[in-house]
């Protein structure tokens, strides 16, 4: 299972049209656009994961800097989330 990152995204853009994006290239076994918590509005950027490797390599390779509603996207595998913010920490 691989996890990919998908940034620029449209702000109106729904799950379902990022799922079919992603799906000419394999199956797609989940899809998140990240959402401010407080306007619920998109923050242009999501995850999609795919069952296998190599369709998950070819949706990287083929969407990477493609147009999708008037915006480029930026793709490519996801980071674990330790290795880009460190963990908030409470007194």
């Amino acid at each position: 299972m691989k996890n990919i990152y998908v940034g620029n995204l449209p702000y109106q853009l729904s799950e379902d049209e990022l799922r079919d994006a992603f799906s000419q290239f394999g199956d797609v076994s989940s899809v998140r656009i990240i959402k401010d918590r407080y306007t619920d509005r998109s923050k242009g950027f999501g995850f999609v994961e795919m069952s296998v490797d190599s369709e998950a390599e070819d949706a990287i390779k083929n969407l990477d800097g493609q147009d999708l509603k008037g915006r480029a996207l930026r793709v490519n595998e996801a980071r674990p989330r330790d290795d880009f913010r460190p963990r908030r920490q409470f007194a």
